[in-house]
């Protein structure tokens, strides 16, 4: 499962959550459902659970849900900010 690189700190913000890269010093924010996503990956979760916590949580479809999780895994991914 992917995870949080070691050298990248968080800080929860009303509508989500926001990213340091402390080697790049770039910062990045995620809205909330991304929050979400994020923290389930954090829990040792996979992309299928955090559709299923986006389920829960938001009225969006499984099929939506699974879209977005992987958008935002990828976008994370992209950014070097987790390890796969």
């Amino acid at each position: 499962m992917p995870n949080l690189r070691a050298d990248v700190s968080t800080v929860p913000v009303v509508d989500g959550l926001v990213l340091l890269d402390e080697r790049t010093g770039r910062y990045y924010q995620l809205n909330d459902s991304g929050a979400v996503v994020l923290g389930v990956l954090i829990d040792g979760g996979g992309e299928a659970e955090a559709a299923d916590a986006l389920t829960e949580r938001y009225d969006v479809t499984r099929e939506q849900a699974l879209i977005d999780a992987a958008e935002v895994i990828h976008t994370l991914h992209t950014a070097g900010l987790i390890a796969p």
